[in-house]
């Protein structure tokens, strides 16, 4: 279940090593390691390190792009690191953030408290409050409150399709900030993230050391954490519409568990679909890179730039 997005080279001037992960080569790592070197075309605002919660004195942050000449308001994204909900950083996604500001989006991506230290739901609600912080801030960055789609990979992608299913459910809002804004988003893009932690074991090669140290045990001590954390059984007709992309020979987060979560969904009549990568694993090859971005861009434009 972690993060294994990475390459032995940076792949072009697209970059699109960053669309879905934070554990990037150490090229990549040293390209994004400060936002001066960032490819920031001169159509984008990039900003980096707003703190959007401070919970346990932790003071999340968030990087933001937008676009610079049109006035907006603009739908908006936000994106989840990987990390197997112990590591990973909100800038593997900055070039993504910023490609998606040139097709008109405002896109963010965000820190958020990982375990052991802290354990579900803390990431939760550390999520939830960075997509109420981007309501309670639409003025200040062109951000259109009543069009928010969220993205993230493999971690990522399990806590943007817990967003998805989630919609202002009081126990996982925490207590973030701005508690009069609301949670909910648009439309979900997962990427490789699980669905049901139950199912986990025997099928991912670390799911026996990642789950304990976020669940607080494996499923014989915490079983009901396990269920609470599963995005699959919190589904319900007031999901957002979803799209799941997945490698059929993923060892990390296997394959059916975006086929259980798009199933889920669509006997709910919640619009969903699933984008089968064959032959791919955890971290894709620039070919199923791109496709998987094009794909991405092609359902956030569907769901976020409708007239």
């Amino acid at each position: 279940m972690r993060s294994v997005f990475s390459f032995a080279r940076l792949i072009g001037a697209l970059a699109l090593v960053l669309l879905f992960g934070d554990q990037v080569s150490s090229a990549a790592r040293a390209q994004t390691a400060k936002a001066g070197q960032l490819q920031v075309p001169d159509s984008v605002v990039f900003e980096a390190g707003i703190e959007y919660a401070n919970p346990d004195g932790q003071h999340l942050k968030l990087n933001l792009a937008r676009p610079k000449a049109r006035r907006g308001p603009f739908p908006t994204i936000l994106c989840i690191h990987g990390g197997g909900f112990r590591a990973g950083s909100r800038e593997g996604y900055d070039q993504l953030i910023i490609r998606l500001a040139e097709r008109g989006y405002v896109a963010a991506t965000a820190s958020y408290r990982l375990a052991p230290k802290y354990q579900f739901p803390a990431a939760v609600h550390d999520v939830k409050a960075a997509v109420r912080w981007l309501r309670a801030n639409a003025d200040t960055h062109r951000i259109d409150g009543s069009r928010i789609g969220v993205t993230g990979g493999s971690a990522g992608g399990h806590l943007a399709q817990f967003l998805g299913v989630t919609p202002d459910v009081p126990m996982f809002e925490g207590d973030g900030g701005n508690p009069t804004e609301s949670s909910k988003v648009s439309c979900v893009v997962n990427v490789v993230g699980p669905s049901d932690f139950t199912k986990s074991y025997g099928k991912s090669v670390d799911a026996a050391e990642v789950l304990p140290l976020f669940l607080g045990g494996d499923l014989e001590k915490a079983r009901h954490r396990h269920i609470l954390a599963s995005p699959l059984y919190w589904v319900t007709p007031a999901a957002s519409p979803t799209l799941c992309i997945h490698g059929t020979e993923d060892k990390y987060v296997a394959h059916e568990q975006a086929v259980w979560m798009v199933d889920k969904l669509k006997a709910s009549d919640v619009p969903a679909e699933l984008l089968t990568l064959e032959g791919a694993g955890h971290g894709f090859r620039p070919d199923e890179a791109k496709k998987a971005e094009a794909a991405l861009i092609a359902y956030f434009d569907k769901y976020l730039k409708m007239e």
